[in-house]
């Protein structure tokens, strides 16, 4: 059992003695064969958030997923500007390089990016003091307008629509995406939503054609 008192680089080290274990040893074969490369067929974006972890959430084994993990699982639009385009460079190796089969966007409850764009609780900040976020979770300021005209900026019933609408936000976005808007059209690649709910632990899939999320089954 981790000694929870232990300061925190030594219990990660004890986690990974017990990956080393559990987990790399009864599984040498595996590892070798990704030592030869990666060839996963899905791309998942997601939050940073520590609670929700695509591959426990799904449940795959190392190679199976490329993630890109970030404030809010935001995906910015297709820009050339001068910058350091993160999630840009990672969908674009990922559906350049890896060619992936399927993006999924997965948002999830009590987002705190997502919960400060309706906020906006860090508008005006400097960066390194709250700016850097700010500025990202702009991303959706269009999408704030409708959620806060139904429900307000307060309570989790407005939280939850922006959490959701940001999840469309991203997938709007991914089409921006000249590779991503061809391989979509030429049947080469399927975008999906999802949303992880940390209150009760179920998944929920988007139906693009109704707007809707349901509970996957």
């Amino acid at each position: 059992m981790a000694d929870n008192n232990a300061p925190v680089l030594d219990r990660l080290v004890d986690g990974y003695r017990r990956f080393r274990t559990n987990g790399w040893v009864p599984n040498r074969e595996r590892w070798a064969s990704l030592n030869e490369g990666q060839s996963p067929e899905v791309m998942v974006i997601a939050c940073s958030d520590s609670r929700v972890d695509p591959a426990q959430i799904f449940d795959v084994n190392p190679g199976e997923i490329f993630v890109v993990r970030n404030v809010a699982a935001m995906v910015p639009p297709f820009e050339t500007t001068p910058g350091h385009h993160g999630v840009s460079a990672a969908l674009e190796f990922a559906v350049q390089v890896l060619k992936v089969k399927e993006i999924v966007v997965m948002g999830h409850g009590l987002c705190g990016g997502c919960k400060a764009a309706l906020t906006r609780e860090l508008h005006g900040t400097e960066p390194g003091e709250g700016g850097f976020i700010a500025d990202w979770i702009a991303l959706l300021d269009d999408a704030r307008e409708p959620v806060v005209a139904l429900h307000g900026t307060e309570g989790r019933e407005a939280e939850r629509a922006m959490e959701l609408a940001g999840v469309k936000v991203s997938l709007a976005n991914l089409r921006t995406f000249p590779c991503v808007r061809r391989k979509e059209r030429d049947g080469e690649l399927r975008l999906r939503g999802a949303f992880f709910a940390i209150s009760d632990g179920v998944l929920h899939v988007l139906d693009e054609a109704t707007g809707d999320f349901s509970p996957a089954v």
